[in-house]
């Protein structure tokens, strides 16, 4: 294997998703990081959700929010769904593992907050009855997705769908955006 080639290749596939992503997703970041700045501000959280290296970037952007992203500031009000072992297998083992963030978001969801779903390829039926609880309980919902987005378009009030059908770019850009949705909230809520 010509491991030379292969870098070159690999951070070329990466800059094409990025450009393409960057004249795709303007709009949607925008309207995204206005809804949440909107819940912020009246009192709402936002809830990350997704499996796999999805469970890792919500818990990721949940932390930078909660704690901090770029500046000392008060804390933003944010929430991995993925964290918590106990919620996570009792509802698997009792509910079944589609309902793991549905039942968490019954529970913790309410009117003001928004649920934001990361899922590659827009098809995880725990993703999509996440998001159909959400929006059941009047809460506005938002998601990161790839692959053409799968079953959420139509689904949700804020959907970014990277412009690939490469999951590891489509990751790469997903914390990408979600850092750039840290960075922006801090900004717009006059934190930064």
């Amino acid at each position: 294997m010509d491991l030379t080639a292969f870098f070159k290749a690999e951070f070329a596939e990466h800059h094409d998703v990025a450009r393409r992503s960057e004249m795709a997703l303007s709009g949607a970041f925008t309207s995204l990081v206005g809804a949440c700045v909107t819940s912020v501000r009246s009192g709402g959280k936002l809830m990350f959700f997704g499996n796999g290296g999805s469970a890792g970037d919500a818990q990721h952007l949940a932390t930078e929010l909660t704690i901090r992203y770029k500046t000392n500031r008060a804390a933003i009000a944010a929430i991995a769904l993925t964290t918590d072992t106990s919620a996570l297998t009792a509802a698997g083992n009792d509910l079944g593992f589609d309902r793991i963030f549905s039942r968490q978001i019954e529970a913790l969801g309410r009117p003001g907050d928004i649920a934001i779903a990361i899922s590659t390829s827009g098809k995880s039926p725990n993703v999509i009855a996440a998001l159909k609880q959400a929006k059941a309980m009047k809460l506005a919902t938002a998601a990161l997705s790839g692959k053409g987005g799968g079953d959420l378009a139509g689904l949700v009030d804020h959907l970014l769908v990277v412009p690939s059908d490469t999951t590891a770019r489509i990751q790469e850009m997903h914390i990408t955006l979600g850092q750039m949705l840290c960075g922006a909230l801090e900004i717009e809520l006059g934190m930064a």
